[in-house]
């Protein structure tokens, strides 16, 4: 399972290609890390504080308040179509997202195959949260074809294992019918979720993934994206690749 109750790694099947081991980005460099960029590994004071700060589930704020309104981005055009993160409805996107989970293919990583209701469960505990995480359907021309998490990793246990920095956004997301797969839709939609998170959240420097470093499909839809794989890292439950795609390499400074 993952280091969260906001999902595991990605299940994406395409054609294979290496991961983190033995690529330019491991070994000695992959746990390097410039201090006067990055945050010590503990947790700073200002977001222990915000953390303390946060209402509980009762009077929580809506999910957009930590994620700059994620809900009214809007769709963004992409090569494979008009694309839009869409809000998740329990009472209507359920049975769907129960669908693909019990995927064989998505359940190797996600870990959520059964009945509904561990599906429930693992939803629930993001719409009734604090909005450090927001659960989204991927809509493809108007079609639910995947399913995203979009998480503010700096907030998230995740930021215990790496160099955090404030406002890095993190993402897990499975693409969910297998007509959708193996198409190249992964990397071109992860590239156009993670431009989109720079352009609606300035604050934000990094997006940031960690999917298992087993799934190796994955590792390679992230790299195609824009991502480098900075470490591999041991979280509860597996051995991730910490993928980070920075905004200072796509944008001119």
């Amino acid at each position: 399972m993952s280091l969260t109750d906001t999902g595991a790694a990605e299940a994406l099947p395409v054609p294979a290609a290496p991961g983190c081991r033995g690529s330019a980005d491991t070994g000695a460099n992959a746990l390097h890390w410039d201090s006067e960029e990055t945050l010590d590994l503990r947790l700073p004071a200002e977001f222990t504080a915000l953390r303390e700060a946060l209402p509980d589930q009762a009077s929580s704020p809506r999910a957009g308040d930590l994620l700059d309104g994620i809900h009214a981005w809007g769709p963004t055009p992409t090569p494979v179509g008009t694309f839009e993160l869409a809000p998740l409805r329990l009472d209507r996107d359920l049975p769907l997202v129960h669908g693909w989970m019990n995927d064989p293919a998505v359940a190797e990583f996600w870990e959520l195959a059964g009945p509904q209701d561990r599906s429930e469960r693992h939803l629930r505990a993001q719409l009734d949260g604090d909005g450090r995480s927001v659960p989204c359907l991927g809509m493809l021309d108007g079609t639910a074809m995947s399913y995203w998490e979009i998480y503010r990793a700096d907030l998230d246990p995740l930021a215990r294992f790496y160099p955090a920095r404030p406002h890095d956004t993190g993402v897990h997301l499975l693409i969910g019918d297998g007509a959708h797969r193996g198409r190249g839709l992964g990397s071109a939609l992860l590239t156009a979720v993670a431009e989109l998170v720079m352009e609606r959240r300035r604050a934000c420097t990094r997006v940031v993934a960690e999917p298992d470093i087993r799934n190796t499909p994955s590792v390679t839809v992230f790299r195609k994206a824009g991502f480098r794989c900075r470490a591999e890292i041991d979280l509860p439950g597996k051995r991730a690749a910490l993928m980070i795609r920075d905004r200072a390499r796509h944008e001119p400074s």
